[in-house]
């Protein structure tokens, strides 16, 4: 059983000004939510497999397709500098 001293101690050490109505409100909700966890505490579940997700995910990858790159020539022509040898050259940007 959670008391309204101990939301008061809880709040104190996550620096969180609460007033008494709330303090009384929170002492509510976390014995409300502590009496779930009891609940579920009671549950057998000797023969539930653990999971890390209720359904089962999967990644979904898109099928890879080799096909013509492009011709470094013709994208050089683009720049606005480069150093003729199929590099752009940029500003300096780190010292």
């Amino acid at each position: 059983m959670i008391s309204k001293k101990d939301v008061q101690y809880i709040a104190h050490l996550s620096r969180i000004h609460l007033q008494e109505s709330e303090a009384e409100k929170l002492t509510h909700d976390l014995e409300g939510i502590l009496g779930y966890i009891e609940k579920l505490n009671k549950l057998d579940v000797s023969q539930v497999k653990p999971t890390s997700h209720v359904l089962p995910i999967e990644n979904v990858f898109r099928q890879d397709i080799v096909r013509p790159s492009l011709n470094p020539k013709d994208i050089m022509k683009f720049s606005v500098e480069n150093d003729g040898r199929g590099s752009f050259k940029v500003p300096q940007v780190i010292e």
